[in-house]
Protein backbone atom coordinates (compact mmCIF):
# COMPACT_ATOMS: atom_id res chain seq x y z
CA UNK A 1 0.00 0.00 0.00
CA UNK A 2 3.13 2.60 0.50
CA UNK A 3 3.76 2.11 -2.79
CA UNK A 4 -0.01 4.43 -3.36
CA UNK A 5 1.30 6.56 -1.07
CA UNK A 6 2.04 9.76 -3.63
CA UNK A 7 -1.15 9.36 -5.14
CA UNK A 8 -3.18 8.61 -1.89
CA UNK A 9 -1.36 11.99 -0.73
CA UNK A 10 -2.18 14.08 -3.83
CA UNK A 11 -6.04 12.92 -3.89
CA UNK A 12 -6.09 13.75 -0.13
CA UNK A 13 -4.68 17.32 -1.19
CA UNK A 14 -6.89 17.88 -3.93
CA UNK A 15 -9.95 17.24 -1.87
CA UNK A 16 -8.73 19.54 0.82
CA UNK A 17 -8.49 22.30 -1.65
CA UNK A 18 -11.62 21.30 -2.93
CA UNK A 19 -13.35 21.23 0.64
CA UNK A 20 -12.24 24.58 0.80
CA UNK A 21 -13.30 26.32 -1.81
CA UNK A 22 -16.57 24.40 -1.92
CA UNK A 23 -16.88 25.89 1.86
CA UNK A 24 -15.72 30.14 0.56
CA UNK A 25 -18.34 29.42 -2.01
CA UNK A 26 -21.49 27.93 -0.30
CA UNK A 27 -21.20 31.33 2.55
CA UNK A 28 -20.70 33.37 -0.13
CA UNK A 29 -23.85 32.05 -2.20
CA UNK A 30 -25.63 31.80 0.96
CA UNK A 31 -24.78 35.77 2.22
CA UNK A 32 -25.74 36.56 -1.71
CA UNK A 33 -28.71 34.57 -1.49
CA UNK A 34 -27.86 32.85 -4.77
CA UNK A 35 -30.08 30.01 -6.76
CA UNK A 36 -27.07 28.18 -6.87
CA UNK A 37 -27.34 26.52 -3.53
CA UNK A 38 -30.58 24.82 -4.68
CA UNK A 39 -28.65 22.96 -7.57
CA UNK A 40 -28.28 19.43 -7.25
CA UNK A 41 -24.46 19.11 -7.52
CA UNK A 42 -23.83 22.03 -5.04
CA UNK A 43 -25.87 19.74 -2.37
CA UNK A 44 -24.13 16.39 -3.33
CA UNK A 45 -20.42 17.63 -4.55
CA UNK A 46 -19.06 18.69 -0.67
CA UNK A 47 -20.08 15.36 0.97
CA UNK A 48 -18.85 13.07 -1.62
CA UNK A 49 -15.56 15.02 -1.73
CA UNK A 50 -15.89 15.23 1.72
CA UNK A 51 -16.33 11.60 2.18
CA UNK A 52 -13.31 10.95 0.19
CA UNK A 53 -10.96 13.14 2.18
CA UNK A 54 -11.87 11.40 5.07
CA UNK A 55 -11.11 7.66 3.75
CA UNK A 56 -7.69 9.14 1.80
CA UNK A 57 -7.29 10.56 5.39
CA UNK A 58 -7.59 6.92 7.05
CA UNK A 59 -5.09 5.31 4.29
CA UNK A 60 -2.53 7.84 5.08
CA UNK A 61 -2.80 7.34 8.88
CA UNK A 62 -2.74 3.42 8.18
CA UNK A 63 0.55 4.28 5.53
CA UNK A 64 2.48 6.66 7.44
CA UNK A 65 1.72 5.16 10.93
CA UNK A 66 1.23 8.32 12.55
CA UNK A 67 -1.95 7.12 14.49
CA UNK A 68 -3.75 9.78 17.11
CA UNK A 69 -3.99 9.78 20.58
CA UNK A 70 -0.54 8.37 20.26
CA UNK A 71 2.89 10.44 21.53
CA UNK A 72 3.87 10.01 17.98
CA UNK A 73 0.40 11.39 16.52
CA UNK A 74 -0.29 14.05 19.05
CA UNK A 75 -0.20 16.04 16.31
CA UNK A 76 -2.78 14.61 14.23
CA UNK A 77 -5.04 14.34 17.82
CA UNK A 78 -5.11 17.92 17.36
CA UNK A 79 -5.75 17.92 13.77
CA UNK A 80 -8.58 15.57 14.45
CA UNK A 81 -9.99 18.07 17.16
CA UNK A 82 -9.55 20.93 14.70
CA UNK A 83 -11.25 18.98 11.94
CA UNK A 84 -14.39 18.59 14.30
CA UNK A 85 -14.31 22.43 15.41
CA UNK A 86 -14.14 23.01 11.75
CA UNK A 87 -17.29 20.87 10.69
CA UNK A 88 -19.85 21.83 13.56
CA UNK A 89 -19.10 25.57 12.89
CA UNK A 90 -19.07 24.96 9.20
CA UNK A 91 -22.42 23.39 9.67
CA UNK A 92 -24.02 26.52 11.70
CA UNK A 93 -22.17 28.96 9.18
CA UNK A 94 -24.23 27.38 5.99
CA UNK A 95 -27.47 25.63 7.54
CA UNK A 96 -30.32 27.17 6.06
CA UNK A 97 -32.27 26.95 9.60
CA UNK A 98 -32.34 30.72 10.65
CA UNK A 99 -29.59 32.21 12.24
CA UNK A 100 -28.74 35.96 13.19
CA UNK A 101 -25.95 37.26 10.56
CA UNK A 102 -23.43 38.06 13.73
CA UNK A 103 -23.76 34.07 14.40
CA UNK A 104 -22.85 32.85 11.05
CA UNK A 105 -19.84 35.17 10.46
CA UNK A 106 -18.89 34.68 14.01
CA UNK A 107 -18.92 30.36 12.91
CA UNK A 108 -17.69 31.15 9.89
CA UNK A 109 -14.47 32.93 10.81
CA UNK A 110 -13.81 30.49 13.84
CA UNK A 111 -14.76 27.67 11.12
CA UNK A 112 -11.29 29.43 8.96
CA UNK A 113 -9.26 29.56 11.99
CA UNK A 114 -9.55 25.81 12.41
CA UNK A 115 -9.01 25.35 8.64
CA UNK A 116 -5.57 27.15 8.94
CA UNK A 117 -4.73 24.89 11.87
CA UNK A 118 -5.81 21.96 10.41
CA UNK A 119 -3.00 22.71 7.13
CA UNK A 120 -0.47 24.22 9.68
CA UNK A 121 -0.28 21.06 11.46
CA UNK A 122 -0.80 18.82 8.23
CA UNK A 123 1.70 21.07 7.05
CA UNK A 124 4.69 21.22 10.26
CA UNK A 125 3.40 17.77 11.92
CA UNK A 126 4.36 19.62 15.50
CA UNK A 127 1.68 19.93 17.80
CA UNK A 128 0.89 23.09 18.75
CA UNK A 129 -0.45 22.33 22.37
CA UNK A 130 2.30 20.26 23.41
Amino acid sequence: MAAFYPLIKNLHLATVWITVTLFLLRFYWLRQGSAMLTRRWVRILPHANDTLLLVTGVLLVLITHFYPFTPQGSWLTEKLLAVIIYIALGFVALRRRPRTDRTRWIAFLIALIALVTIITLALTKMPLWG
